[in-house]
């Protein structure tokens, strides 16, 4: 998209009274934006990519735990998408990077840690490599630029909305962890094989469930349960360029101009 385009379309945005909640993924050459329905990838190379996201079903919707799953594949799209924006060497190391920590669960103690030691740490160089850490503050920026209304303004560097997000996967991923553990020791049925599974699946069902519930919460207590996402945040955010903030707006508008249509 041009640059007036997409000043015309942030404008609009701007001065409209309700606007569609939109969350995003940091890669290291862009940044994805997506809404419920549709995705934008702004690639630092000038491209622009458009697609749809998978539609839930009435029951998946509703259901608690399966909703939260539901949401956490939809969010995948992008990635794994014949349109996406991973290649499809990429895509076979994040499809195993998301089943090998199930497998874990079959292992040892001693070499399940260890093993998923290594892997979280070869995970995390491989999905914040290059610029992604600026990305990644860039896509909270311009996020919290619509939220506020300073579309326009961030645009022209005007304006500084937050790079720290309560919505960032970073705040899951720090639930998550406790969430897991508390599960695998409560976990009220007889060891099984296929246990350790069980209790990796209901775990994310009910960290998003959780996560869910505290950012719809109105109690300010609720949001000691982001704190320590906020705090990694400070890892895994830089504070980006203007030209990163603007490669993120750009996907901004994509998704508003086909949400607003």
């Amino acid at each position: 998209m041009a640059d007036q385009a997409v000043l015309t379309l942030l404008a609009g945005a701007d001065g409209t009274a309700r606007l569609p909640r939109l969350g995003g993924m940091a890669r290291p050459n862009g940044v994805v934006i997506v809404s419920e329905r549709f995705w934008a990838f702004a690639d630092r190379d000038g491209t622009l990519r458009e697609g749809e996201l998978p539609a839930s079903t009435g029951g998946a919707r509703r259901l608690p735990l399966l909703r939260g799953l539901a949401k956490l594949v939809s969010s995948m799209a992008p990635l794994f998408s014949g349109r996406g924006v991973a290649r499809t060497r990429e895509r076979v190391v994040l499809a195993l990077a998301l089943v090998a920590p199930f497998a874990l669960f079959f292992l040892p103690p001693t070499a399940g840690n260890l093993a998923g030691g290594v892997l979280t740490l070869a995970l995390l160089g491989f999905l914040f490599r290059g610029r992604t850490l600026f990305l990644h503050g860039a896509e909270h920026r311009a996020i919290a630029a619509v939220e506020s209304r300073q579309l326009v303004d961030t645009w022209s560097g005007d304006a500084k909305p937050s790079r720290f997000a309560l919505r960032c996967g970073t705040n899951f991923a720090a639930l998550a962890v406790p969430v897991t553990v508390l599960a695998d020791r409560l976990f009220p049925l007889e060891i099984a094989v296929l246990t350790p599974l069980v209790v990796a699946v209901l775990s994310l069902g009910l960290t998003m469930e959780l996560w869910l519930a505290v950012q719809g919460s109105a109690n300010r207590w609720a949001r000691l349960f982001l704190l320590p996402g906020l705090g990694l945040q400070r890892l895994t955010t830089r504070e980006p360029a203007l030209d990163e903030t603007r490669l993120a707006l750009t996907a901004v508008a994509s998704v508003l101009r086909r949400e607003l249509a």
